[in-house]
């Protein structure tokens, strides 16, 4: 039904013209990113939390002489990718929402380092076996590289 240059239907509110519907869709898109951001945000507080305990029981019982607290971490989070990648989302299909609240927010809270470990079953899984080894060596050499680059920018900065 038509009132005027205003289209009028029972789906859509009173438009003036195209550009109001695309402006629309840009703010339900960016709701929804915003949605998606704050499930990263929750988990991530979850699973920030959740290494803090870890660290502190790690150093309680195993001591810190060795890293254990790290090793846990990126053991367990690799281990609930894996577990969460495969049941959750592939063989449940799992919604952005929980992919976003459990992987992104929760296990990146927890470490990054599960993160790494899909990445690099994802390329040996379709066969890209030395662009995987190549960033393995790259991430980690790269980036101790940068964390001792980090350190001598401090220390020239801050002494």
């Amino acid at each position: 039904m038509n009132r005027g240059d205003r289209a009028v239907s029972a789906t859509t509110t009173v438009c003036t013209c195209g550009e109001t519907l695309y402006t629309a869709a840009i703010i339900i898109a960016g709701l929804r990113l915003m949605r998606l951001c704050m499930l990263a945000v929750v988990g991530g507080a979850l699973g920030s939390g959740a290494r803090y305990l870890v660290n502190v029981g790690a150093a309680r019982w195993l001591g810190v002489a060795f890293p254990w607290a790290t090793l846990i971490v990126n053991i367990a989070g690799s281990f609930a990718m894996g577990l969460l990648v495969e049941y959750v989302i592939l063989r449940h299909n799992g919604s952005p929402e929980l992919r976003t609240f459990l992987a992104t927010g929760i296990l990146g809270g927890f470490t990054t380092f599960s993160a790494f470990s899909l990445d690099v079953a994802t390329l040996a899984d379709r066969g890209d076996l030395a662009l995987a080894a190549l960033y393995i060596a790259a991430s980690v050499a790269i980036s101790i590289a940068a964390l001792y680059a980090g350190i001598a920018l401090a220390r020239g900065q801050f002494s």
